[in-house]
């Protein structure tokens, strides 16, 4: 069976996703304080640098996979629905900049640039709130460190290039 064939803390983070293991002092732990940080954050938050949870360190890797619990806990959930809501923007946007290339290529890549967003968006958030295992992808244009800044940033730099230029073919 595939499951005898993963490592033994890749099988005890899936059956803490599960359920079928409770385990919040170990491969648990990250997931249960990000959702207590964003439980504490209520609906107004609690403001910018006042969150406990994070401010005192009970998150992990709160600046880079768990960027979004910092958001709800310090932002609320009006902080959440904001960074969702910019981040539905730039999807239907670049789904408008897919729908308008003239060749197949640039609306090709369009949709591959949209599907790798919205896969890391989906996965962090998931991760974040306990839907998801915890893998270590980074929100997109916010979590700390450079190499996803500067990936997402150059596949939507050829992007706009590639928008750019379908006039100057026709």
């Amino acid at each position: 069976m595939v499951f005898n064939k993963l490592q033994p803390h890749q099988r005890t983070r899936i059956e803490v996703l599960l359920g079928m293991k409770e385990d919040l002092k170990a491969a648990g732990y990250n997931v249960n304080q990000s959702k207590i940080a964003i439980g504490s954050g209520g609906f107004w938050g609690k403001g910018f640098l006042n969150g406990t949870q994070t401010k005192l360190k009970y998150v992990p890797e709160q600046d880079t996979d768990f960027i979004f619990c910092t958001i709800g806990e310090e932002e609320g959930f009006w902080g959440a629905c904001l960074v969702l809501g910019l981040f539905t923007a730039l999807i239907l946007r670049i789904m408008a900049i897919a729908e308008r290339q003239p060749r197949p290529f640039g609306r090709v890549y369009a949709y591959c640039v949209l599907g790798i967003l919205f896969f890391h968006l989906f996965i962090n958030i998931g991760m974040v709130i306990g839907l998801c295992p915890v893998i270590g992808i980074p929100l997109p244009f916010f979590s700390y460190g450079g190499s996803s800044l500067w990936g997402f940033t150059i596949l939507l730099f050829i992007l706009l290039r590639i928008d750019a230029s379908r006039s100057e073919h026709f």
